[in-house]
């Protein structure tokens, strides 16, 4: 198959469940689907809403086209009912959740998705591909940025992952407080600003270090990074400085004991008139490692395997649970996967001064409104139709007024409980 649509980004089941369900009936039910998380990944005291941009466009691209039907059929994935209703197949509910960049917590409804049972559950699986993925990778970024306290950070992860997963990771990564990206892809679909000089390929390419300086500096000038690590650092630093001179704009660093090598480095640089010149470091950074040289001479940071794999948590743990059929509530009730039936709305609650104390999800109504209060859900999909959506820059923003808000505490690296308590008020039965 040549077929570019993402409608085959799912899963068997979805496809048998539909054709039973066209074959009963029941198909054409008006039923509502919520993403959410029965809990945060370990160590973890909030979530990252990441990827819903991403997924409006999918959604609107999910169609069934002649090619993709006829390889269900050859393969006898569905009947000839079912490829029938699949050709016509558009989306045309409503798709309505938390705006990207907003924090969630444990039971958080931060996606709903409303229309008939047919045409939701065939999204299921992208859904949950698309958000488990983003979410992950936004909130180990966004950990990230904090233990950075304001320097850096540059997403550098592409050669760890997938190559599609890299795009999403950097745009994750990128909404989460990233400076930049290296993955040039990103750059060109997100907007996203892009770096990179060079690897230690390019060192050993030339007969010396000192020719693989010139050689860069004379193609990019002295607003440029050297890598000084391929050989002996205190010497490549030497190297750098003779070849370019005190305004070289930054060294990177990357391997050994980095917080011993960056106070060295920084004398050393200081010593050779290069005051101005900065100290980039990487090598398999983490928020952690981050944080552990948060009192070193560093300017900048490189974070690529920990990011793009989610620090430790590579999916958000969200599911996808239908919670009401013709506006009557449905329960799961199996154990240790209950859930709450009902369409919900939430709000945030914060104090006089900004902090945000609670969040309140009622099942079936409208929470009570205090000062203070925020609603989380708006709409994405009307009918079928993408609605205007905040651009990567402003949910940029978002988070970062969201990290702001919460207390102190939840941007511990610690683990802990979440920031806040969600407290969810189920519909009268």
């Amino acid at each position: 198959m040549t077929s570019s649509s993402p409608a085959l980004l799912t899963d068997h089941y979805e496809l048998t469940m539909l054709a039973a369900a066209l074959a009963d009936g029941s198909a054409h039910r008006h039923c509502v689907f919520e993403v959410f998380a029965r809990r945060l990944p370990t160590g973890r005291r909030y979530g990252v809403v990441a990827g819903t941009g991403r997924l409006v466009d999918l959604i609107r691209d999910f169609r069934f086209d002649a090619e993709t039907v006829r390889h269900l059929r050859d393969r006898a994935v569905v009947d000839a009912g079912t490829a029938r209703w699949l050709t016509d197949y558009r989306f045309t509910g409503d798709v309505d959740g938390y705006a990207e960049g907003e924090l969630f917590f444990p039971n958080s409804p931060i996606l709903t998705v409303s229309g008939t049972f047919a045409e939701c559950v065939l999204l299921e699986t992208l859904v949950l591909s698309v958000l488990n993925h983003d979410c992950a990778i936004a909130a180990a970024a966004a950990r990230a940025v904090t233990a950075a306290r304001g320097r850096p950070v540059i997403e550098m992860g592409s050669r760890r992952t997938h190559e599609e997963a890299a795009v999403a990771a950097a745009r994750a990564a990128y909404l989460a407080g990233f400076a930049a990206t290296s993955n040039l892809a990103a750059g060109a679909r997100y907007g996203i600003p892009t770096a990179g000089t060079s690897a230690h390929a390019f060192t050993l390419l030339h007969d010396d270090e000192r020719a693989a300086f010139a050689s860069q500096v004379a193609t990019l000038g002295r607003d440029t990074t050297l890598l000084v690590d391929t050989y002996s650092i205190s010497q490549g630093i030497r190297n750098a400085i003779e070849v370019a001179g005190p305004d070289l704009r930054a060294v990177r660093i990357d391997s050994g004991d980095l917080s011993v090598l960056a106070q060295q480095s920084r004398e050393l640089l200081d010593s050779l008139g290069a005051t101005e010149t900065k100290i980039i470091v990487s090598g398999d950074l983490d928020e952690y490692a981050i944080a552990s040289l948060a009192a070193e001479p560093v300017d900048m940071y490189g974070a690529g395997t920990a990011v793009v794999t989610g620090s430790g948590a590579p999916t958000a743990r969200l599911v996808y649970k239908l919670v009401e059929v013709d506006g009557r509530p449905v329960v799961k009730r199996s154990e240790n996967k209950a859930t709450v039936g009902g369409r919900k709305v939430a709000v945030r609650r914060h104090k006089p001064t900004g902090t945000a104390t609670e969040e309140i999800v009622v099942s079936q109504g409208v929470p009570d409104r205090a000062n203070g209060d925020r609603v989380l859900q708006r709409s994405f999909v009307a009918a079928g139709e993408a609605l205007t959506r905040p651009t990567l820059d402003e949910s940029r923003e978002h988070l970062r007024r969201c990290l702001i808000s919460i207390p102190w505490e939840g941007l511990k690296l610690s683990a802990g409980d979440p920031a806040i308590p969600v407290t969810v008020v189920p519909a009268v039965q």
